[in-house]
């Protein structure tokens, strides 16, 4: 079988007297193809075996659990990978030769990261950090991040060889000492961290300590975009490690509220945005003794308002976390007030109903139902506005449709506390369900 690459001279068109398309045929030489893939090999390794093989495609088959050569199938003595430089030089030549027909020189691919040179790097890391050497560690730090980017193989090793451990526990090491101080080296190591995500659990510990939260919430208030991403996207995977232990921490530090609010309300990227509504959803929704005091510390500083303001035009992943968050604001009596005085509120919630997804669908009649069991005012005003919005009829088709258990008993007991008063207002159909039949 000949194996050749279609390419269309002069950007793909050349017409001929009779508009005919001409196709260029340029075959590949046998032992430029890498015998997994059958392509042209970018990063050419020789086994053992002596068989030359594309290094990405021998590696995904040892990752597999393979331990023979897929050629000769014989085992490998050894599963160092050797770059063939001379089939690389010949390779990029031939590319070069072939240029007019389209075809990209290959790059010179750089030397992947052994487990060793890692080792070497951490322990100079933990030696720069015992003589608080700002400067070298820095650099080495910067040294391991560089290697990181290159490819994924180098940040899976990197990884693999314990990087994620010592970089935490340099990190809490010299944010204890002062975090204004080792600033730049800490956003480094911050930033060099964020390649690794998720962390491990050791990892997870050591940077939920509270000097090392301390140092998070410092840089959400004072760092640059990147920081306050970086720190605010670690503070959510350290956070859904330990919740209970690590929100307990981190509510109890001063201006940690203000800057999740921060986040939100000039907002950096969608994924900060999401992660400071998922750091505040640990905070509101946990089971410490706390939380009705941190639920109400975010209601008067009319986080409800932000909430509703996404809800009104975001994509469902955000919507779901908004509606998470002001469902656990809504335990409240504080947050329930904010949410009776906005005019929004119930044309919002009622409106996400069927429209987004199961989990928002059950955030959201949670919300009205909890608006609706809870209001105080003796001319039923919530009630009246549900009506209006098509509370009744979205519930009745909800019920129809089907939904989970505790979701099935609030919107039944919805539905009795609507019907007491559809006879105080006319309701007016939803436009979602305009062509829907009133069952009344």
């Amino acid at each position: 079988m000949i194996w050749t690459w279609r390419l269309r001279r002069g950007g793909g068109r050349r017409r001929t007297g009779k508009n005919h398309q001409l196709d260029l045929k340029v075959t590949i030489p046998p032992h430029f193809r890498c015998p997994i893939s059958l392509d042209l090999m970018k990063d050419p390794v020789t086994l053992s075996t002596g068989i030359t093989y594309d290094r990405e495609n021998i590696e995904a088959w040892m990752e597999a659990g393979n331990y023979t050569c897929p050629v000769t199938n014989q085992a490998l003595r050894s599963i160092e990978q050797i770059p063939n430089h001379s089939i690389r030089k010949m390779i990029q030549d031939w590319c070069v030769q072939n240029r007019s027909h389209g075809i990209e020189r290959i790059p010179t691919p750089r030397v992947p990261v052994t487990g060793i040179e890692v080792m070497e790097i951490l322990s100079e890391i933990m030696d720069a950090t015992r003589h608080e050497d700002q400067s070298k560690c820095k650099d080495l730090v910067m040294k391991l991040k560089v290697k990181g980017e290159e490819s994924d193989r180098n940040k899976k090793c990197i990884k693999a060889n314990g990087a994620v451990r010592t970089l935490a526990a340099v990190f809490n090491a010299f944010a204890a000492v002062s975090f204004q101080k080792y600033e730049v080296l800490l956003e480094e190591i911050l930033s060099t961290l964020m390649l690794m995500f998720p962390l491990d659990g050791e990892a997870g510990l050591t940077l939920g300590s509270p000097d090392s939260l301390r140092c998070m919430v410092w840089f959400l208030k004072n760092g640059d975009l990147s920081t306050r991403r970086n720190a605010v996207l670690a503070i959510k995977d350290i956070i859904s490690m330990d919740k209970e232990h690590v929100v307990e921490a981190f509510a109890r530090i001063e201006g940690a509220k203000e800057a999740l609010m921060k986040i939100i309300q000039e907002p950096i990227c969608p994924t900060s945005t999401k992660a400071s509504l998922m750091v505040i959803y640990y905070m509101v929704s946990s089971s410490l003794t706390s939380t009705d005091n941190i639920r109400s510390d975010f209601a008067e500083m009319d986080l409800v308002s932000l909430l509703l303001e996404i809800l009104v035009d975001s994509e469902k992943s955000l919507c779901e976390k908004a509606l998470g968050v002001l469902d656990a604001i809504c335990c409240s009596e504080e947050g329930r007030q904010k949410a009776y005085s906005h005019a929004l509120t119930i044309p919002v919630i009622v409106k996400k109903i069927l429209r987004v997804s199961d989990i928002a669908t059950e955030f959201s009649v949670s919300i009205v139902w909890k608006l609706c069991k809870n209001e105080k005012r003796d001319d039923g005003g919530v009630l009246v506005e549900a009506l209006q919005v098509g509370a009744f009829q979205k519930l009745l088709l909800l019920l129809q449709v089907g939904c989970g258990e505790r979701t099935k008993e609030k919107a039944t007991e919805l539905l009795k506390l609507l019907n007491l008063n559809r006879d105080r207002c006319e309701c007016i159909d939803s436009m979602d369900f305009k062509d829907i039949k009133r069952p009344f």
